[in-house]
């Protein structure tokens, strides 16, 4: 079977059986998702869904945002991985905004990248999720998901995962490829265990095929 026809049959899996796939991260606006997005590196939603109510009430606009400093910024978001970092990277990003973008998010993928605390990666998420641009970001649970069911082959890294990916997905599916990835690394396919007696994808996964003796070839 090709990548080609892999992924085709993968997502038509997903597009029949789980229809709506989003991002899990709550907010309300894009400036409460790029926040969302920044404090999400290596941390979980399920965490950062909890320390934002409380930092978007603070500063819930980029302009009130901007006139922080780190050490403000900070105590709403201890409890987050590299708080220091993240503050650092929140104060700046909405000085950004409001000095280069009059406190609106951009659309553009390079423009984003420019605002700190967002590299590629954060920047494709924001802008398929708000903009539903075919961008197609590649975290961790993607580039193993992706690898193990087949669907890239000898990708070193998330970039070459990105481009092999879209290669073969149509642009209208990419936004939500991204998720139904994520999803299905996060909950089935995961890292140290993955719990293959529960997956639908199986008969697809060149994982299976290759660790289950008694699996019929794909």
């Amino acid at each position: 079977m090709t990548r080609k026809e892999r992924t085709r049959r993968v997502l038509e899996y997903f597009q029949n059986h789980h229809p709506v796939a989003e991002t899990e991260l709550k907010h309300d606006n894009p400036f409460e998702l790029v926040v969302a997005v920044i404090l999400s590196a290596q941390c979980t939603d399920k965490r950062v869904n909890k320390l934002t109510p409380a930092l978007m009430e603070r500063f819930p606009t980029p302009e009130a945002m901007a006139g922080a400093d780190q050490k403000e910024i900070l105590p709403y978001i201890a409890s987050c991985s590299y708080p220091n970092n993240k503050a650092k990277h929140l104060a700046g990003m909405a000085r950004v905004l409001m000095e280069e973008f009059n406190g609106r998010v951009p659309d553009d993928i390079k423009n984003l990248q420019r605002l700190p605390g967002v590299g590629r990666k954060s920047a494709n998420v924001i802008a398929s999720v708000i903009y539903d641009k075919p961008a197609m970001a590649v975290d961790t649970h993607v580039f193993r998901v992706s690898r193990r069911l087949g669907l890239t082959r000898h990708a070193q890294n998330p970039h070459q995962a990105e481009q092999q990916l879209i290669e073969n997905i149509p642009e209208y599916l990419i936004p939500r490829a991204h998720h139904w990835l994520i999803l299905h690394g996060r909950y089935i396919c995961t890292a140290r265990k993955p719990k293959c007696d529960q997956c639908p994808l199986t008969e697809l996964c060149q994982y299976y095929q290759n660790n289950t003796p008694s699996a019929p070839p794909t």
